[in-house]
């Protein structure tokens, strides 16, 4: 299962690279908004830093803009993926990148149907929004292995990314349903690392070679 960092921070994806073995970077707008920067400022830097692939969203709404945006972004390096909402517009821009071999991120995924057009327009990612769905009542893992089961069933090339993830448990679940990947907050990919007994026995270890 790859690991991606979900930042647009620079400083914060120098420093969790180095530390993690993480395969990307994926942003949306309020990332942006939070750290007050513009896509256009930050965009090279990141590409640099990342291993991998940049998950960068889309401003347009309309499917002939989200091209013409797309095919923009997509200019500044090949490491860009264009990350585009699911609905009727943006499902005719991804085909249409997809024909011109743009890597596309299908993202606010919130059905097993919606995960389908996803993948029958060509998308390389989709992104299941696990926290939020749970957070209505519907079980965001359920949708997971929908999509799963509906892809291996189709053999679609679609890579599945699960976004909105909440706590360590939804990652395990995660792994353990076999998704392609999940993309993470700072704050979740360091809890991975954590653990009380960890912790605990850790300190009992560093005591016992005091005592030596």
């Amino acid at each position: 299962m790859k690991i991606f960092l979900d930042s647009a921070n620079p400083g914060e994806v120098r420093t969790l690279v180095a530390q993690y073995a993480i395969d990307g970077i994926t942003m949306n707008p309020g990332l942006l908004a939070r750290e007050k920067v513009r896509l256009e400022t930050v965009l090279a830097t990141l590409c640099e830093l990342s291993p991998g692939p940049v998950s960068v969203p889309v401003r347009a709404v309309e499917a002939d803009a989200i091209v013409a945006e797309g095919r923009a972004l997509a200019a500044h390096s090949d490491r860009i993926t264009i990350k585009i909402p699911i609905h009727a517009a943006g499902l005719r821009a991804i085909a249409k990148l997809h024909s011109e071999g743009i890597r596309t991120h299908a993202t606010v995924c919130c059905s097993a149907n919606q995960g389908l057009l996803a993948a029958r327009a060509g998308a390389d990612y989709v992104s299941p929004l696990v926290g939020r769905l749970d957070e209505t009542g519907v079980s965001g893992m359920d949708l997971v292995a929908q999509l799963i089961e509906i892809y291996d069933q189709y053999d679609y090339d679609t890579q599945i990314m699960v976004a909105s993830l909440r706590t360590t448990t939804h990652v395990q679940e995660a792994a353990l349903l076999g998704v392609d990947a999940v993309t993470l907050p700072r704050r979740l990919l360091e809890e991975l690392a954590q653990h009380p007994l960890s912790d605990r026995v850790h300190e009992e270890f560093l005591a016992a070679w005091k005592r030596l």
